[in-house]
């Protein structure tokens, strides 16, 4: 009779890394594991190429690189202790694959490979991945949960790979996830995560990458999903966090003896692992077992010890989501970027007013530059109302003339414009000018 599996503490470490810097994302994933081992977590999850930042682009074209993840990799392995953890890297072994690593005592205990690679919107993972070709679990030892493993786009595909893990005798499926933000993002992968829970009868632990990374914004949002579809846990959008929930993986295999079909689905797996069955039935194809890891005896919980569940964080209104969206993209294109401030043209308006918000809330006031470029033609009005909004928000207000600058391009141009109507023309050189004043002082102060 197969032992009974206690509970597990499972750990989504939802962090905000940069691409390309092996070093600190390799420092923020080891701060991450230990703080999870301090919570009694047994095994910790990280996003989705964690180690290299998403996505790494080009990057995955240098095989020096590549060889330096892997040292990275390595050396990580060996820092993290008293859990087991899975980090999102790009392994490099003849051709790249993107992958998930099992770290445990001390090692790069397995390596599991991206199946679906998604190129589509702002994905081209084609253009530098292999796919892998086997759905996998991990075994985490006796009187312990057995944990399927998956990237991202794999549990977007309905199926394999998670269906066959838990016909393979997952409880919990795990996902390291770089899903980019969109309005509405966040509970529409929940509500998908809540339907694979549902069709794999098992509990689903999906950690998402969060923060700016160029034109991409990553949301967090990680959740934890039972075999019901209801959600035990779930972390905050737009901030880093380390999401400790408390599932219990019986609670999966009651479930699955209530249902003929997913009864039937194991069935096929068995005989399919035994050679007979439909050879031709990759859904029905058994997962490799990657690895065979023990959990430390600090990291066991018992039944009567811990409530199944964890935190779950509020959902936001649409207009915080998206000003949350905002913030982050800005804060983290201008920091990983290394500028020291930026400088918002304010005429008044609603919508510089808007930019000129989402830039004090995402740097604070003080690297924030304000600049009004009044010409003959702005009324006092204008100049209030950017005096105003520079005062609530606490940011710097210079003030440019544009009339001296003005007047020079119309006399640069009073030749050739000759005997021809004001126009459009004439009304553009105003914006340029200010644009140009507004460069300037971003190339000078920025």
């Amino acid at each position: 009779m197969a032992a009974r599996a206690q509970p597990l503490r499972i750990a989504l470490a939802q962090i905000d890394v940069t691409v390309g810097d092996l070093e600190g994302n390799a420092r923020k994933i080891a701060e991450y594991a230990e703080r999870a081992a301090g919570e009694g977590a047994g095994i910790v999850v990280f996003p989705e190429l964690a180690l290299t930042g998403y996505p790494p682009e080009d990057l995955l074209l240098k095989t020096s690189f590549l060889e330096e993840t892997g040292q990275a990799l390595e050396a990580l392995a060996v820092s993290t202790k008293g859990i087991v953890a899975l980090v999102g890297f790009p392994e490099y072994d003849v051709d790249v694959y993107n992958a998930a690593a099992v770290l445990a005592d001390g090692a790069v205990a397995a390596v599991y490979r991206k199946i679906y690679l998604p190129n589509y919107g702002v994905f081209d993972e084609q253009r530098y991945f292999q796919p892998g070709d086997e759905p996998a679990i991990v075994d985490l030892g006796d009187g312990a949960a057995t944990v399927g493993v998956t990237i991202c786009e794999d549990i977007w595909e309905p199926g394999p790979p998670a269906t066959t893990a838990a016909a393979s005798g997952a409880q919990v499926i795990v996902n390291l996830s770089a899903s980019p933000y969109h309005a509405g993002k966040g509970i529409e992968r929940e509500r998908m995560v809540v339907q694979r829970a549902r069709d794999s009868l098992a509990t689903f632990a999906m950690c998402n990458l969060v923060g700016g990374q160029d034109e991409l914004v990553f949301d967090g949002h990680s959740v934890v999903v039972d075999q019901d579809g209801e959600v035990l846990g779930r972390a905050p959008q737009f901030e880093e966090a380390l999401l400790v929930c408390t599932v219990d993986p019986e609670a999966a295999e009651a479930r699955r003896l209530q249902d003929a079909r997913h009864r039937a689905a194991i069935r096929r797996t068995r005989e399919q692992s035994s050679g007979d069955g439909d050879a031709e039935a990759a859904v029905d194809r058994r997962a490799v077992t990657l690895a065979r890891v023990s959990l430390g005896k600090e990291s066991r919980v018992r039944s009567d010890e811990q409530p199944v569940g964890g935190r779950c964080a509020p959902v936001m209104g649409p207009e915080e989501e998206v000003h949350s969206a905002l913030v982050t993209g800005l804060r983290d294109y201008v920091d990983k970027n290394s500028f020291e401030r930026v400088v918002v043209a304010l005429s008044g308006g609603i919508d510089s007013a808007c930019v000129a918000l989402v830039a004090v809330d995402a740097l604070g006031p003080a690297r924030v530059a304000l600049v009004t470029m009044p010409s003959r033609y702005s009324s006092g009005a204008t100049r209030s109302d950017a005096a105003a909004i520079a005062r609530n928000l606490g940011a710097e207000l210079l003030e440019l003339s544009i009339e001296g600058p003005v007047e020079a391009f119309d006399g640069v141009l009073s030749e050739r414009f000759r005997d021809t109507d004001p126009g459009i023309a004439e009304e553009n050189i105003q914006a340029r000018t200010r644009g140009l004043l507004v460069m300037a002082l971003s190339n000078k102060f920025g």
